[in-house]
């Protein structure tokens, strides 16, 4: 029987800091990275849904956005779907699930006008540190370009 991954993302919840290190320039050979920081939030959705995170960051003038992450059991896998005050609009999501600690989710989206395939990976470290990463591929994932790294770290231990 498949595993039910419906908790897949409690890990997650409650309040974090994050280190972000993400490439200046995507998809351009660019080797240039900058680093900021970010104070996140996950909260569970009733009923088992899924989970919204928000996210406040003084980056590049500041943003706000969260991330609102839905589990289909039908499918048992997870659909991540992002928005931020730079845009005002849901982005297109990713989809996919966990292996034992690393979660992988796909997707397409438009970068600088061209088609491109977006990849997550999500890796639990442990119960107060987790890793998430975002790559890009222009070439239909024969080449992968990894371009945001954030690094949380819980600020405070859940109840």
């Amino acid at each position: 029987m498949k595993r039910d991954g419906h908790r897949d993302f409690d890990f997650l919840h409650g309040r974090w800091q994050v280190r972000n290190e993400r490439l200046r320039e995507r998809l351009a050979g660019c080797t240039d990275w900058e680093t900021f920081d970010a104070c996140v939030n996950c909260q569970p959705l009733p009923g088992g849904l899924g989970n919204l995170e928000t996210h406040e960051a003084d980056w590049n003038g500041g943003y706000r956005g969260v991330a609102l992450r839905l589990y289909a059991p039908a499918t048992r896998r997870w659909s991540i779907h992002w928005a931020s005050d730079r845009s005002g609009e849901l982005e297109p999501p990713v989809r996919g699930g966990f292996d034992r600690d690393v979660g992988r989710f796909l997707g397409e989206d438009r970068h600088a006008g061209r088609l491109v395939r977006v990849r997550f990976l999500w890796t639990r470290i442990d119960g107060d540190h987790a890793r998430w990463e975002q790559a890009f591929s222009a070439d239909n994932g024969a080449h992968w370009e990894t371009n945001w790294f954030m690094h949380f770290t819980r600020e405070e231990a859940m109840p």
